[in-house]
């Protein structure tokens, strides 16, 4: 190298790569950390990201950080979720390189950490009093923003994101608008930077071992899951002699996907708990039919024996596993993580050949990505988007400073680059980043495409924020494992349900 190229140096690997000139990083992975405060949305499929150390900014041979110019500028902290592949980072990296060129008084300090541990980082950092100034997670939603937007700790950044109104799909741009209990009143206390919903992928070859074709697949809910697991998987089983399993159902109270995918099923039944002021809905009779008939369904599987035994411990990766180890021929999933690994792994130059090719047949030929069939009563299924979110709070050293970073973060010349980077796990925010090319350039995307283009409604937490204490408590994996564990009847487990949410969420 140069003496006057600034490196970014992965420390305890003698590896560099090029760098930006003033952006400071720190990447932490300390798998010491409290896993146990954010136990859900593990990152899948970890492979060499698991560094041990810290990325950091290396201008040894120039000196510059030592220099009066440095000295003169002032420091945004902005703390951002580690990127599950590559090219995520390296769209985050340049656009932090381009609004340093354009905010030449402005030295960016990026510290990034695996998702487990942003929320315990996060609140540490806001117990002692000193928060960054610009913090993303893909956990923020489901467990703290809209209960930070509740306690006043967020900053109210309307002025960003109102000039940008018009360029934002308005479901996931209303996820956002929070209600703050200092100000009596709502306002857009967080940023929304790309979204995701739940799919189904099979292997088609497991199918076609199974002697059907996709052709066969029912499109109505209850013949639908019968098909997986009352011909699919005897068939299977008996024509291949494997113990293979016809649907990987989640259920596992360390699991996001076991809350999602339960709450896709309760979707299914038309089951709504609050109404858009957030109060409850769950007196309704209809509504606690709905959650027994959801729960008798998403449990079925497990009683009869078409999901394997471990599926009640699962965490997170746990249905990936399972999935690319042929397993499960089905499983729900909130990301095409799933089919994405695969992508990788074709692109991965470490690998040999034949790993290549075979990763690139899976996901080009073997895997399907579809969405759920019609509703029980026949209606077409409408999916539920979470949206992953990024705040400014309230006590930041450089809020000024954090508006025009997310801002020029949210311009969608940055912000399209770095979802696309992510090789379709996450869907964009932006109306125009849509209709990219992108979404339509293979069948797994374009099944993405077409679940979002369809309509999306928001989690019950942005409504109530008390929700993000019952998705932490998992009370729907719960409740499922009173009912396949301890064998209590339905109704009873939904009568417990039903009490914990009005203890929790009530009033």
């Amino acid at each position: 190298m140069r003496p006057d190229d600034p490196w970014l140096v992965v420390e305890g690997t003698g590896k560099s790569r090029p760098a930006l000139k003033s952006m400071v990083i720190r990447y932490d992975d300390n798998s010491g950390g409290a896993k146990t405060a954010a136990p859900f949305m593990h990152r899948k499929e970890t492979r060499s990201m698991r560094l041990k150390t810290s990325i950091v900014l290396a201008l040894a041979a120039a000196g510059l950080l030592a220099g009066g110019a440095a000295q003169a500028q002032e420091k945004l902290t902005v703390w951002w979720v580690k990127g599950f592949y590559k090219a995520e980072d390296d769209a985050l990296f340049e656009a932090i390189k381009k609004f340093e060129a354009k905010n030449k008084g402005i030295k960016v300090e990026l510290s990034q950490y695996p998702v487990q541990d942003t929320i315990p980082k996060t609140v540490s950092a806001l117990d002692s009093g000193n928060p960054p100034d610009v913090a993303f997670s893909d956990v923020y939603d489901f467990q703290v923003t809209a209960k930070w937007a509740y306690d006043g700790k967020l900053e109210d950044i309307s002025s960003v994101i109102d000039p940008l109104r018009a360029r934002f799909e308005p479901v996931a741009l209303s996820t956002t608008f929070l209600y703050n209990n200092a100000t009596q009143s709502r306002a857009y206390y967080a940023f929304p930077i790309k979204q995701q919903t739940m799919h189904i992928q099979y292997w088609k070859d497991m199918l076609a071992d199974a002697g059907f074709k996709e052709a066969d697949i029912p499109k109505t809910w209850k013949e639908y899951w019968s098909f997986w697991c009352d011909k699919v998987q005897p068939a299977y089983r008996q024509k291949t002699g494997n113990r293979g399993f016809g649907i990987g159902q989640p259920m596992g109270v360390d699991s996001s996907d076991s809350f999602f995918s339960f709450l896709t099923f309760m979707d299914a039944y038309n089951v709504k708990l609050v109404n858009d002021s957030g109060k409850l809905l769950v007196d309704d009779p209809s509504v606690r039919q709905g959650l027994i008939n959801a729960l008798n369904d998403y449990t079925a599987p497990y009683t009869k024996g078409c999901t394997p035994p471990s599926s009640t411990s699962w965490k997170d990766p746990d249905n990936n596993v399972a999935f690319h180890n042929k397993t499960t021929v089905l499983t729900h999933n909130a990301t095409i993580s799933i089919a994405a690994k695969w992508l990788d792994d074709a692109n991965n130059a470490t690998l040999t050949d034949a790993q290549r090719a075979t990763a690139k047949k899976n996901y080009t030929e073997l895997i399907a990505t579809a969405g759920f069939p019609a509703k029980p009563d026949g209606g077409k299924m409408v999916y539920r988007a979470a949206i992953k979110t990024g705040v400014i709070f309230k006590d930041a050293k450089n809020k000024a400073g954090a508006k025009k970073f997310v801002a020029f973060i949210l311009d969608e010349a940055n912000l399209q680059p770095y979802v696309e980077g992510s090789l379709g796990r996450w869907f964009p925010v932006m109306k125009a980043s849509q209709q990219s090319p992108f979404w339509k350039a293979d069948a797994h995307r374009l099944a993405v495409y077409n679940q979002f283009m369809a309509g999306t409604v928001p989690f019950e937490f942005t409504k109530n924020y008390k929700f993000t204490v019952l998705n932490n408590e998992n009370v729907w994996a719960k409740a499922m494992n009173r009912i396949v564990n301890e064998k209590v009847p339905t109704d009873k487990a939904v009568d417990e349900l039903i009490a914990r949410i009005k203890t929790v969420a009530g009033n």
